[in-house]
């Protein structure tokens, strides 16, 4: 299967914004950062790609993998 676009959770006027990577448009806005995130981890699961959380700054702050990470952890719990 192929791997879907990055998912980055950006500042948007009113609340919150779920963009793919590359996107013009937002996905879906929402009015908290944590709803905003909730959404965007659950689309990067279905597409096997990653997660990028921005801060207030437009920086990224966070973010996770769900699809082949080229560099796994290395301890198996």
């Amino acid at each position: 299967m192929a791997k879907g676009k990055n998912q980055h959770v950006v500042k948007h006027p009113d609340g919150w914004a779920v963009k793919g990577a590359g996107n013009s448009k937002a996905t879906k806005v929402t009015r908290t950062q944590a709803q905003a995130i909730d959404k965007a981890e659950n689309i990067a699961r279905n597409q096997k790609s990653d997660t990028k959380i921005h801060g207030e700054n437009g920086k990224i702050r966070a973010g996770n993998s769900y699809g082949n990470d080229p560099c796994p952890p290395k301890d198996k719990k």
